[in-house]
């Protein structure tokens, strides 16, 4: 295989959807009878639904993908686009339905908080078991142990019954005896999001290192994008079991970006309130974008849009606070405005947004009641109000054409004295 430590070729898996079995002989006999001859099945609930036994469910359709020694590759789509269930496979958990995987390596992984682990066993002892289930031998894990235990921060609690341990502290011990491990291959599947934000950049730190000093290979799954490009030097985008895009990271993430943000121009804020955020006394009704074509602008162009909202209790001093997300959720601008209550129900506004560079950006909508200094009341919140795009014209930039990698706010241009 030369270089290349993982080769994929037409792999497929695939599930049954509905009941698989009654639980017992005769009941799938009795099922299997009763379908044959076209009637209910009597061995099915009431309600449920059953013209979609027998249907089958890709949840992964014709991969083909060779990973090279060394790579530390990124794999993102939606929930449900196949992502876990490729590291299934490639970790032997379950067998494809078509194809086949070829590796050239031991592999290390971690799918789940807590795999491999016994809750009734202490925290040294499941360093043991572990690494054991792993592939360590007991020579290995005795070499390694003080390293293992140090890296998880849990010395404290090492010979404490890891029942009793948090869902942090978990994974910071899972990971630290699969960071130990001397295996060519190591799979991650967003376990890192249950660890603290000190925990996860050190792990983060020892994956880089590890693909880059020890040339193992590294695939990990996660939805922060800003984990995916400060580990990953290549990303796959997964979307209903097909592989849709393989290659650099900055792509990679701008393709699942526009495949999960879908610009919307009216958004009924009923449908998208949480519970928390309703006071009723002043609610938005509708929002819509009147000032660019596709929700898209211009670099320097303001962002106008027109309001309508109902007031049962008119309170006194409303705001509206305009936050601004990036792709990833990041904010990354907020502007406020004055008391608008005057306006009876409807109004235009407008967001001066020159100072954000190209690209694809959220808005959520917080109407707030001051009530003395510092002190607000949450009245009405909408989060992903709406979404736009902002492109540049030729010239922008002194001829530039805008790279993400640098940031969101443009500054002014460099003086020259």
């Amino acid at each position: 295989m030369n270089d290349v430590i993982i080769r994929i070729e037409g792999l497929k898996k695939q599930y049954r959807l509905g009941t698989i079995g009654g639980g017992t002989l005769s009941a799938d006999l009795q099922s299997w009878w009763a379908r044959k001859r076209g009637k209910e099945d009597p061995n099915v609930k009431i309600g449920a639904n059953t013209s979609r036994y027998g249907d089958v469910f890709n949840a992964l359709d014709g991969i083909d993908l060779e990973i090279k020694k060394g790579e530390a590759v990124g794999i993102i789509g939606t929930n449900g686009a196949g992502k876990s269930t490729l590291l299934k496979l490639i970790s032997r958990v379950t067998a494809p339905s078509e194809g086949r995987i070829l590796m050239d390596g031991t592999v290390a992984s971690m799918l789940e908080v807590g795999t491999g682990f016994h809750a009734e066993l202490t925290g040294r002892e499941n360093i043991y078991m572990n690494g054991a289930i792993l592939g360590m031998t007991k020579e290995e894990i005795d070499s390694k142990i003080d390293d293992i235990i140090d890296f998880s921060e849990c010395r404290q609690f090492i010979d404490t019954p890891v029942k009793r341990y948090s869902s942090g502290m978990y994974v910071k011990l899972a990971f630290s005896v699969a960071a130990h491990l001397d295996a060519d291959i190591m799979i991650m599947d967003e376990v890192l999001a249950v660890g603290d934000i000190s925990f996860q950049k050190k792990c983060l730190d020892k994956m880089r290192n590890l693909a880059s000093d020890s040339k193992r290979t590294v695939l990990y799954v996660s939805h922060n994008m800003d984990t995916i490009r400060r580990l990953c030097d290549r990303c796959i985008v997964l979307s209903k079991g097909k592989l849709i895009y393989d290659g650099d990271v900055e792509e990679a993430i701008n393709i699942y970006s526009n495949n999960v943000l879908e610009l919307t121009s009216v958004n009924k804020y009923g449908l998208s309130r949480e519970d928390d955020d309703i006071n009723k006394d002043v609610m938005m009704d509708s929002l819509e974008v009147i000032n660019c074509e596709n929700n898209t602008i211009y670099y320097g162009t303001e962002f106008k849009f027109r309001l309508k909202w109902h007031v049962n209790n008119i309170p006194s001093n409303i705001r509206m606070r305009f936050i601004i997300t990036d792709e990833s959720g990041n904010p990354v601008a907020t502007a406020n405005s004055g008391d608008f209550l005057k306006l009876n129900g409807e109004g235009i506004f407008c967001v001066n947004t020159s100072a954000l560079a190209p690209g694809k950006y959220c808005v959520e909508i917080i109407l707030l009641e001051l009530i003395g200094v510092g002190i607000q009341k949450r009245l009405d919140c909408v989060k992903k109000a709406v979404s736009f795009r902002i492109i540049q014209k030729n010239g922008d930039f002194n001829g530039f054409e805008w790279n993400r990698w640098w940031g969101k706010v443009v500054l002014d241009d460099i003086s020259i004295t």
